[in-house]
Parts: structure tokens; C-alpha cells; sequence
């Protein structure tokens, strides 16, 4: 680039500007400010429909707005809450890693003595008592042989004792039956019953509530199971005031009764009169020590017994069952390690998500049990009360319209119906919503929006809601979560939302799109029509709406897809900054590169600053290039978690890892100081790395300063003379003297 003479206080032909504007405040940009409504735009006035002024493009660099400070944190924070969790869903499923679960008392329960010869009762009806089931051989010797007892089976065990009747409540496959049967049959032996000790299970739960009911068969116990869900729980709320007929029945007769269900019949049993209801909530049972016992019996060896568990965690099986801990799963793994057939690949089979999730969705079609599973999908590692508003809203949208609000308690029924969820939290702060599983939430979403047709668009509705929480977190997760849904169908997803998103006034509704898309095109099945989308639409035309659309593209380029593609991503940044005489995409492409830059790849985008500005003349391409690298230049660094970079926070990036690009930066910062209009803010810019950056960043970062100016000055024309003189006039300005100038200045003059 040739030079404009510069020996004088007008050889830079700049103004003297002895307190310039601080370069750390960042550029406006003609985006619609946080909250605005769609169709509000930043900046004083309606966007134009033609190319944005060369003027209006640098001014719009150079002058800063908070509403501008919130973009790059929004986009920051959205970006590294994306990576982690694309990384994570993209992650092999076999390698996740859930937590320790608490060990439970594992004594040895009752497992003998139990007369199976009821049989002969087989559906039979006595004394207006109702249909009547014996249990047979098999199953009594199944629940009872290998019984592992959960917590506090002894005081439930009295209590059914001296009440002869019990109320059992736990979640599906916890066990419930098995220890409902324990206990019955434990009951009947401790009190002598002479009718052997026989079990039945009575097959219309509701007749023990009709006036003259008595047991069917005296000396025995009953089981009854009552269907999970609001419906069976429902007929049980005479239970207490039907109590004492109840139990004086079962007295005359010899009997103990045991009902089963989950939290409903835990809640139902809870009204008026229910202090003479025993009721006992069945405590979960270690899942390794239910397969342990039915693998080894009551008497394995304690080498035995630390072969079995290694052999369990190297095959992934504890994983599985620390996932999913329900009793069950554990009998079903036990059966199929002591047939000797694959258990790494039964568990494997157990813990896929996809079957989880289908075989839920089968039993759970009400809408608060979906409500809450999507917005645990959306929102995991929430905070509960965030992740339970969300959940009240979208079931709101489901659910036929109420006249109050409604007696909502998601928490009381997380480990009935939401089982695959838990609450993780200590003293230290609120509990967080999470799945056993970390790849079950992306699976819920998926299955939700292509199976649920009837939904679809209350789910879009509701999630395009989320995208306006005052929560940045929230925002950012429901964005992960639309790309999430782009992963089903692309195409849908591109003309249904995405496009509609990337386009808007909005500023936050472009920066969802920009990270839907970024963790859209992380999975490689659709990483190639995401980059063709992004190109599309930076080779848009030039009226509003497609210069939007160029900006979003250049956005997304920035994030997590321009980590992995770095070349793609400079190819989009070219093609939306190289659009004839359209200036209007220059701050969404700057802003694009100093996100690429926070993504670890400096050392691509100044090589395309290179290549773009080598002409060094005033042609569009050169002066938007060096534009956009001296904004870089201004940009604080805000170090991330698990960031792919390190920096000094406050300070920008490239000053941090200049000594690693020191020749790349030294010809960009020689070709912006060599006329103007770059000249002028190329000066601001160098002030304030000499001031203000180089504090922040100690010693090595006047260091790298002081290199970086040799190697500047040493370059052909008048580059050392007008170094010398303004790092001369900095030192000396009497408002604002700069001691680091001095030094600088005087280091300088030494070399040759």
C-alpha cells in the first residue's frame, strides 16, 4: 500500500487526537438491541433496502454501544455452551460417566418357608370377595429367594404387622412387587397363619372398598397393584374412611393386605383420615447389589464377589445400571450373565437412548410428563425452578386451557414417571436438572418433534419463547436445542425456522439461528449442507434481509463450525465481505473473525487478511480486510471454561498470542498505518494496546509490543519516522502521558 508522507504532526494525516475512544468498547452494528421487537432496528432509523455507506460500515466499527457489549457476551457464551454440549452430543455413548450411587442395606431377606400350594385357587371367587390370582411356584421363589431388602424393610414389616394392612408406593420396575410379596409372606409366618402362607393377588383393586367386603380366603395375603396414573390411584380416595371396616376384615379372617403404586397412590392416600393409613415409601435398592446376589446367592466369596464387579465395570454394565437403576434391569442383566450370553451387549441394548425413549413416550402421553421431559431436554443443567417454569408454559400450550393455575409438582413425580431425570444439588446451590443418561435429552427432542405431529408447533412456539428469557443461559440452550431439531430434518428446519431466524431485526433471534446452525453442522451427516446454506447466503444480494442473512452466515462461520473448518470458514467471511460496493456486512464479518479468533484459529484468519488486503490499495476489499483486523485488534478477551484458548482476561486476544503470530500481524499493522482512512484508527488502536492492554497484560505483553514495533519500523517507507513521532507525542501529551510510549519510544530509537 503506498504512503502518505508523514514527517510532520500532519505526516499521518490524521488530527491530533491525544484522548481517542477507547478501543475496548466495542462497534455498534445495525442489529435490533436485546428485547427490541422483531422489525426494530438499531441505529436510528429503518435499515435501508441498498448498500450500506463506506462511511456508515467504519463508523459503526469505531463507535461502541452497550447493547453491543451484550452481542459478544451473548455470542461468546452461547458459542462455548454450544461446543460443550455438541461435543458432548456427539460424544460415543459408551464413554459417558454418571455419578456415584449411594449403597443401601443389603441384609438377607426372608426366602423360605413360603407354601406355594394356593395354586389351587386358581381365579376363583369366594364370599362375594372378588376374582382371586394364587401366585404360582415360579414367581414366589423368584421374588423371594435372592430378595435384596431395601431400606427400611423392617419398620414397613411391623407396620403391616399390627395394621394388617399397607399402603406400598415407589416407582415402576423399583422393586415394589418383590418386596410386597417379602413382605406378606413374612407377615404370615410371624403369625402363625394356618392357611399355609398362601399369596393372592386380587384382580379388581377397587372391591375392598365395598361395604361388605372380606377377604376371599382366609389366612392369606393379597396383593394388589394399582395402575400407575392418576386414574387408578383415583378410586382409593375413600381408602381412609373405608380404613377400619377394612382392617377389621382382614383381622376376623387371618389376612394382611399390601397395595402397590407409585406417587399418585402416595398422594391419594394422603387426604382426610389417612393417619390410620400405613403408608411406606419403598427406598431404592443398590441395582449391583440386586444382580450381585442373584449372580452369586447369599454366600458368594468376597474374591467372587470383586471379580463380578469388575467384570461389571469394565463392561459397561454398572454404568448401565447407575443409569437406569431399576430393579428390574438388574434381574434381567443377572439372568442373562448367569445364562452366559453377551451382558456387555444386553446393557449396551438397555441403555440405548432411542429405545428408552420410545418405550416412555408409549406410557407417558399426558402433558405434564412430556411438558417436563422437554423441558429438561432443552434446558438440562438448569437450575429445577428454571427447567420447571419452562415445563408449566409448554404444558400450558398442550393442555386444554384451565381456569386457575394448576396443582403442578413435577419434583413429587420425578422418580415415578420422569425416572431417566434426577436432582443433582448440595448445599452450595440450587439442584440441577439432569438426565442418568447425557445423550437422553437430544433423543427426547428428536423423537418429540418427528413423532409428535399434533405438537409440533406449540413446541416450536414455545421454544422460539425461550429464545426471549432474560436468562442469556436459557436463551443459549434453546438455540442448542433448535439445531438439535435441524438434525432430524434439515431441509424442514432451514424453510421452517432457521431462515426465518437468521433474517430477523432481532440481534438475539440471528445469534440463536448462527448457533442452531453451528451445532447443526458439528455431526458430519449434515455438516456439508450447513456450509453450502452458510454460503448461500453470504452470496446473497444486498437489500436488508439478505444482508442479515450474510451476517448470520458470518456469525456462524465464528463459532464451533469454524474451529473445525477453519478454511470453510474464512471462504464464508470472504464471500460475505467481498459484495462490490455493500459495506453493510462489514461489522457482522468483523465480529466473525474475532470469534474465530477465540476459537483458537488466529492464525487462518490473519493469513485471509493477508491475502485480501495485498493489492495495499483503497479498493473496498482492502480497506473492509484491515477493517475488520484492527477491530480484532480492539476486542477484550473474556476467557471461557474449557475454552480452547488462553488469554489474559481484558485483554485482546491478539496482543496474548502475538509472539506467536508476530510476522503475520507486524505486515497487517504496517499496511493499516500507512494511509488513511485506516491510518486514524490504526493510531487509536495502537494507543490503546501501548496504555491500556499492555497493563492489564504485564511485562510480556510490553515485550511483545516492543517486537512487534521493531519489526513494523524496519519495513520499507516511512513506518520508523512515524512510529517514533507519535509514540513521541503520546509520551508528551500533558492530559494523558503515556510512560509505556516513552519506553517504547526509546527502545526504538536505539535500533538500527
Amino acid at each position: 500500500m503506498s504512503e502518505e508522507p508523514t514527517a510532520e504532526p500532519s505526516a499521518g494525516g490524521t488530527t491530533d487526537r491525544s484522548d481517542p475512544t477507547p478501543a475496548s468498547t466495542p462497534p455498534s452494528s445495525p442489529d435490533a438491541p436485546k428485547g427490541a421487537p422483531e422489525g426494530e432496528s438499531r441505529g436510528g432509523g429503518p435499515e435501508q433496502d441498498g448498500p450500506v455507506s463506506e462511511s456508515d460500515a467504519l463508523r459503526s466499527l469505531t463507535q461502541g454501544s452497550a447493547v453491543d457489549d451484550a452481542e459478544r457476551s451473548e455470542a461468546q457464551r452461547a458459542g462455548a455452551i454450544a461446543d460443550l454440549i455438541a461435543q458432548r452430543l456427539n460424544a460415543d455413548a459408551s464413554g459417558t460417566r454418571i455419578g456415584t450411587l449411594a449403597l443401601f442395606n443389603d441384609t438377607v431377606s426372608f426366602g423360605g418357608g413360603f407354601n406355594a400350594g394356593g395354586e389351587r385357587h386358581a381365579r376363583s371367587a369366594h364370599r362375594g370377595g372378588g376374582s382371586v390370582l394364587p401366585l404360582g411356584a415360579a414367581e414366589l421363589v423368584d421374588h423371594t429367594e435372592l430378595f435384596v431388602q431395601p431400606e427400611g424393610y423392617d419398620s414397613a414389616l411391623t407396620a403391616l404387622c399390627e395394621r394388617r394392612l399397607l399402603v406400598l408406593t415407589g416407582p415402576s420396575g423399583s422393586g415394589r412387587e418383590a418386596t410386597a410379596v417379602n413382605l406378606l409372606a413374612e407377615a404370615l409366618a410371624l403369625g402363625g397363619a394356618d392357611g399355609g402362607g398362601v399369596c393372592h393377588r386380587l384382580l379388581d383393586p377397587a372391591v375392598v372398598l365395598a361395604p361388605d367386603w372380606e377377604p376371599p380366603v382366609e389366612d392369606s395375603g393379597y396383593l394388589i397393584a394399582v395402575e400407575d396414573g392418576r386414574a387408578g390411584a383415583r378410586d382409593f380416595e375413600s381408602l381412609p374412611r373405608r380404613l377400619p371396616a377394612v382392617v377389621a376384615a382382614l383381622r376376623e379372617h387371618g389376612c394382611h393386605l399390601v397395595l402397590t403404586g407409585g406417587q399418585d397412590l402416595a398422594v391419594t392416600v394422603r387426604a382426610d383420615g389417612s393417619e390410620s393409613v400405613a403408608v411406606h415409601a419403598l427406598a431404592p435398592v443398590d441395582p449391583l447389589a440386586v444382580l450381585e446376589r442373584r449372580v452369586l446367592g447369599h454366600g458368594g466369596s468376597p474374591e467372587a464377589r470383586a471379580a463380578l464387579r469388575a467384570t461389571l465395570a469394565s463392561g459397561g454394565v454398572a454404568d448401565t445400571l447407575r443409569e437406569m437403576p431399576a430393579a428390574r434391569h438388574a434381574a434381567r442383566l443377572a439372568a442373562d450373565l448367569s445364562a452366559g450370553r453377551d451382558v456387555v451387549a444386553a446393557a449396551a441394548a438397555l441403555r440405548d437412548p432411542s429405545d428408552q425413549v420410545r418405550t416412555w413416550f408409549d406410557r407417558h402421553r399426558n402433558p405434564e410428563a412430556v411438558a417436563f421431559a422437554l423441558a429438561a431436554a432443552v434446558l438440562e443443567d438448569s437450575g429445577y425452578l428454571t427447567v420447571a417454569e419452562a415445563a408449566v408454559r409448554l404444558r400450558a400450550a398442550l393442555a386444554i386451557p384451565e381456569p386457575a393455575p394448576p396443582d403442578v409438582r413435577f419434583r413429587d413425580r420425578l422418580g415415578d414417571e420422569q425416572q431417566w431425570i434426577r436432582l443433582d444439588g448440595d448445599s452450595s446451590g440450587p439442584p440441577r436438572v439432569r438426565f442418568r443418561n447425557p445423550l437422553l435429552g437430544q433423543v427426547v427432542l428428536i423423537y418429540a418433534w418427528t413423532g409428535l405431529d399434533g405438537w409440533r408447533e406449540a413446541l416450536l412456539s414455545w421454544l422460539r419463547r425461550l429464545l426471549d428469557h432474560a436468562d442469556l443461559e436459557v436463551r443459549a440452550r434453546a438455540a442448542v436445542a433448535a439445531g438439535i431439531l435441524a438434525w432430524a430434518d434439515h431441509h424442514y428446519a432451514v424453510h421452517r425456522f432457521l431462515t426465518t431466524w437468521a433474517a430477523a431485526d432481532s440481534w438475539q433471534l440471528r445469534q440463536a439461528a448462527a448457533t442452531a446452525l453451528g451445532v447443526a453442522g458439528s455431526r458430519e451427516d449434515s455438516a456439508e449442507a450447513v456450509w453450502e446454506l452458510l454460503h448461500g447466503w453470504a452470496r446473497g444480494g444486498s437489500s436488508a434481509r439478505q444482508r442479515r442473512l450474510a451476517g448470520t452466515a458470518a456469525n456462524t462461520a465464528g463459532g464451533l463450525l469454524g474451529r473445525e473448518a477453519p478454511a470453510r470458514a474464512v471462504a464464508v467471511l470472504h464471500d460475505a465481505l467481498d459484495r462490490d460496493d455493500d459495506w453493510g456486512t462489514l461489522p457482522s464479518v468483523a465480529w466473525g473473525g474475532v470469534h474465530l479468533v477465540h476459537q483458537g484459529r488466529a492464525a487462518e484468519l490473519l493469513d485471509a487478511y493477508l491475502d485480501w488486503s495485498e493489492p495495499q490499495d483503497l479498493s473496498p476489499m482492502v480497506v473492509k480486510s484491515l477493517s475488520a483486523f484492527l477491530f480484532a485488534t480492539g476486542r477484550p478477551y473474556e476467557p471461557m471454561v474449557d475454552g480452547p484458548v488462553e488469554g489474559a482476561s481484558g485483554v485482546p486476544l491478539l496482543l496474548s498470542v502475538l509472539p506467536e503470530h508476530e510476522e503475520r500481524m507486524a505486515e497487517l499493522w504496517a499496511r493499516s498505518l500507512a494511509r488513511r482512512p485506516l491510518q486514524d484508527t490504526a493510531l487509536l488502536a495502537l494507543r490503546e494496546w501501548i496504555d491500556v492492554h499492555a497493563e492489564r497484560g504485564g511485562r510480556p505483553a510490553l515485550e511483545a509490543l516492543n517486537r512487534l514495533l521493531w519489526d513494523v519500523s524496519r519495513r520499507p517507507g516511512s513506518h520508523r519516522e512515524r512510529l517514533l513521532w507519535w509514540l513521541d507525542k503520546w509520551a508528551k501529551d500533558r492530559e494523558r502521558p503515556s510512560r509505556n510510549a516513552a519506553l517504547l519510544r526509546a527502545a526504538l530509537a536505539r535500533t538500527t
